[in-house]
């Protein structure tokens, strides 16, 4: 089988695995117990989350421990407008989230807030002079996925950032779950942002807010003081320890893995381009992890079933869409309903081959030729 959907998840690293099963074994006690126990428990814990923090340029104190990315957006919207609502109730986002993203403000908008969507230009970035017109004095929220899921398109958090922080009052969220591990997250003016480490050879089931320490949220589960205030229930601390292990190994081997992927994705773009049928949706702002296309004259579920029947596994969108519905960002890239209607997202990884992308190449030619009308 050739796997080419690490965008939607990736093999959690051995040296990982091994990290979570021994912490598993060794640490039995709840970090928060007040006993011996507990309290070697809690150690290791620090240690970790002090790793990370160091990683990631941050304090300590600004980390905060999900179930996932899609609560840790859940959290830091949700969170942010239940606390700040007082200032108002206007919040930008852009039409290239995650649906942890979309549907939050969703949420929201069903609740009274007013949701604006910043204009983006033809490589996919936000418009600054849009942004700009949009921000109002009730702004409270500005919410941006540094790197959208399906097309890949890196945006320039360190120009949008300005634009937000003379405003006393509204925050500004980042999305870096396709972003951490795989490039520089820069942090400067930002308020909140998001990960989790399933997306760079770390565990599933967890997730990452970082909050700036004179941020506060209103929280989404309630139970008592974890290891924030923010966010109650038990850490769990092998699945915290692994992370940083994770989040060590992506950060060492990243300009590495960076350059591997970037050849891969030129190999694929050299030759996507010579189907007549076939658009390049990734912009020269994509990041070389994510390549989408779309193919005209075929379903995009029949061409990615006859890819799997061949053993090569990609996704049409992102893994949390509906099937058979349209990809937002390549509709808000393109205005092009057909092309949105039938993507395919490669994504790669270092740990795919040249052999994986001569195999798929060929095998994409044979189906090209059988389903394309």
């Amino acid at each position: 089988m050739i796997y080419l959907d690490y965008a939607a998840n990736t093999p959690v690293d051995d040296s990982v695995l091994e990290t979570y099963i021994e912490i598993s074994k060794k640490y039995i006690a709840n970090p928060n117990s007040p006993h011996a126990l507990g309290k070697a428990a809690l150690e290791e814990l620090n240690k970790a989350t002090r790793l990370m923090a160091q990683l990631l340029g941050v304090k300590e104190n600004e980390l905060i421990y999900t179930s996932g990315a899609t609560e840790s957006n859940n959290l830091a919207i949700k969170g942010i407008a239940g606390q700040y609502k007082k200032y108002g109730h206007h919040i930008i986002t852009t039409p290239l989230e995650h649906s942890s993203v979309s549907g939050a403000v969703a949420y929201l908008q069903s609740k009274g807030f007013d949701i604006d969507y910043v204009d983006i230009d033809k490589n996919g970035l936000v418009d600054l002079d849009s942004l700009k017109e949009l921000i109002r004095d009730d702004t409270i929220l500005v919410s941006i996925c540094m790197v959208d899921s399906e097309v890949g398109i890196k945006q320039h958090i360190s120009e949008i950032a300005p634009i937000i922080a003379d405003k006393p009052h509204c925050y500004f969220h980042i999305d870096a779950t396709q972003a951490v591990g795989k490039i520089k997250v820069p942090l400067d003016g930002v308020d909140l942002m998001t990960f989790a480490p399933h997306k760079f050879y770390g565990p599933n089931g967890f997730g990452v807010l970082f909050k700036r320490e004179n941020v506060l949220l209103e929280p989404l589960i309630n139970g008592g003081i974890s290891t924030t205030e923010f966010r109650s229930g038990t850490p769990v601390l092998p699945l915290i320890v692994s992370t940083a292990k994770a989040l060590s190994i992506a950060f060492e081997k990243m300009e590495e893995r960076y350059n591997y992927v970037s050849e891969l994705n030129r190999m694929l773009r050299d030759a996507l381009a010579q189907y007549p049928k076939v658009k390049i949706n990734s912009t020269d702002e994509s990041i070389p992890f994510i390549l989408n296309l779309s193919i005209f004259g075929a379903k995009a579920e029949e061409f990615q079933a006859a890819l799997s029947d061949n053993g090569i596994c990609l996704s049409t969108k992102s893994a949390c869409c509906a099937p058979g519905t349209l990809s937002r960002p390549v509709y808000a890239l393109t205005k092009d309903r057909k092309a949105a209607l039938s993507t395919l997202r490669i994504s790669l990884s270092h740990l795919t081959t040249n052999d994986d992308i001569n195999t798929f190449l060929a095998c994409f030619d044979a189906i090209y030729n059988k389903l394309v009308k």
